[in-house]
């Protein structure tokens, strides 16, 4: 009796592209690594990995170098476009929170009154964040708060990017209303 089933999953041991990875993990490394550096290397093919074992049954490449190498490329790019937008969302709270004074940079503190009604605000929110039904809480919490973008949340929950924008709109509107109040 052969070990071999016809409907193996994808990310079983029997899977091609998974085989084709482990065959290519070390000129994978180096790719990543000759354009991201050294230190983001491993990370990624580890990504790709994961990508790669979580991917839906039936997906197949006809080229699966060429399949790998562009799912590395698209890891990379996300990566780079979630680094540009957490440095353009520090440099933008940079220049709003503090002072420049010659060569040193001061904190701009709001006056006691406004920092206490803000911390009220935000108490607020966050209750009302907590009172969200779970899947809207979380779809909230990836795309807002850790700023992933819709298609990586819509990855990360195994949900299609139509929901997680439905999920995200409502739990605005939602919150909006309960702030509001």
């Amino acid at each position: 009796m052969s070990d071999r089933r016809p409907d193996a999953n994808p990310g079983g041991p029997e899977d091609p592209l998974l085989q084709a990875y482990l065959v290519r993990r070390a000129h994978l490394v180096r790719f990543f690594a000759a354009r991201v550096g050294a230190a983001a290397a491993e990370d990624l093919a580890q990504e790709l990995y994961l990508k790669l074992a979580g991917r839906p049954a039936g997906a197949e490449a006809d080229n699966v170098a060429a399949f790998l190498f562009r799912t590395a490329t698209n890891l990379m790019l996300d990566r780079t476009r979630g680094e540009r937008r957490a440095a353009a969302r520090d440099a933008a709270w940079r220049t709003t929170a503090h002072v420049d004074l010659g060569a040193e940079q001061l904190a701009d503190e709001p006056p006691a009154d406004e920092a206490v009604a803000s911390r009220q605000r935000l108490r607020q929110l966050v209750d009302a964040v907590a009172e969200l039904p779970p899947q809207m809480q979380r779809a909230f919490r990836l795309h807002k708060l850790e700023g992933l973008s819709h298609a990586e949340t819509a990855r990360v929950m195994g949900l299609s990017v139509k929901s997680v924008e439905k999920h995200v709109s409502a739990a605005l509107k939602a919150l909006t209303a309960r702030v509001a109040r």
